[in-house]
């Protein structure tokens, strides 16, 4: 189940998706119960029903990606904003800090649309960057809500993007899931078993649906690692962070994280659960202020 306020419930609408945007049409398709639906091992499929998405729900115009950029699922990235809503429910004039932010700039789009909030979206990789500004300029209500900042220094998560006159009222981050480039491929190769697409499983590269690379989908230690990193910088930014909140795709990685936040000595801190279909996952949240 969603979250109640997202408004992904149910099944696509894909009639008002097809009149939102022309471009989807062509990839509408007739299941073998003559039922309407996408091929969703079509990262093309995917990618226009993320633009109709967009462009129905959010009113959100000339969004596009690069071919090699992550493709998010949009109904489980509004349900982190909605459970990060409920977390800031007394907040005045939220300002988020979207660690990670990518091509897509998908974190802002819906949290500004859906609660008017504000963000500075930061990223290690400079054409991730670009495409997002150019994202952000093509809607220009859009634009003046959202700042975004380059990482330089891939091994910092905070330092060198958090200045001194910042403050924020969250911190948000979808982390590098997978420990390596070959684990990266093994779960691909997993997805495209459960699409039926087994020629694609046999070939050396391995295409991902909703797409990304590098630091995107892996990083040393995969998210455990990078999450316990995080808690430790994120000491270093107490008086300037309200609350710090990551997504944690796999349960396993709980221990380790939650013992984490008790050495960093946190003032608070919560695992809020999210489900989405037969996929589960979790924001953790933790603040150093009383």
């Amino acid at each position: 189940m969603f979250h109640p306020r997202n408004r992904h419930q149910g099944q696509y609408d894909l009639e008002a998706l097809k009149k939102a945007s022309p471009e989807f049409v062509p990839f509408v398709i007739k299941t073998k119960y003559g039922n309407d639906s996408i091929d969703f091992a079509d990262p093309k499929a995917v990618l226009e029903l993320n633009r109709a998405l967009l462009k129905f729900y959010y009113g959100f115009q000339d969004w596009t990606i690069p071919s090699n950029a992550l493709c998010p699922p949009i109904p489980g990235r509004a349900d982190y904003i909605h459970t990060l809503a409920d977390l800031l429910k007394q907040a005045k004039d939220v300002r988020i800090l979207d660690v990670g932010v990518g091509a897509n700039g998908i974190y802002p789009i819906i949290g500004f649309h859906e609660y008017g909030w504000s963000f500075v979206g930061s990223d290690v990789n400079p054409s991730s960057l670009e495409n997002a500004q150019k994202v952000a300029s093509a809607n220009p209500q859009f634009s003046k809500a959202v700042e975004f900042r380059l990482q330089k220094n891939p091994t910092q998560i905070f330092k060198g993007i958090i200045q001194p006159e910042d403050h924020f009222s969250a911190t948000m981050c979808n982390p590098p899931f997978h420990a390596s480039l070959e684990d990266a491929q093994t779960g691909s190769k997993r997805k495209w078993k459960n699409l039926n697409k087994k020629d694609a499983v046999q070939k050396d590269s391995v295409r991902m649906n909703f797409g990304g690379e590098g630091a995107e989908l892996w990083c040393e230690g995969g998210e455990s690692l990078f999450i316990q990193r995080m808690i430790q910088e994120s000491a270093g930014f107490s008086s300037q962070c309200d609350w710090f909140t990551t997504l944690v795709s796999k349960e396993e990685s709980l221990p380790r994280i939650v013992q984490q936040l008790k050495n960093a000595k946190v003032r608070d801190f919560r695992t809020l659960e999210m489900a989405q279909g037969q996929k589960k996952s979790r924001m953790v949240a933790w603040t150093f202020n009383a």
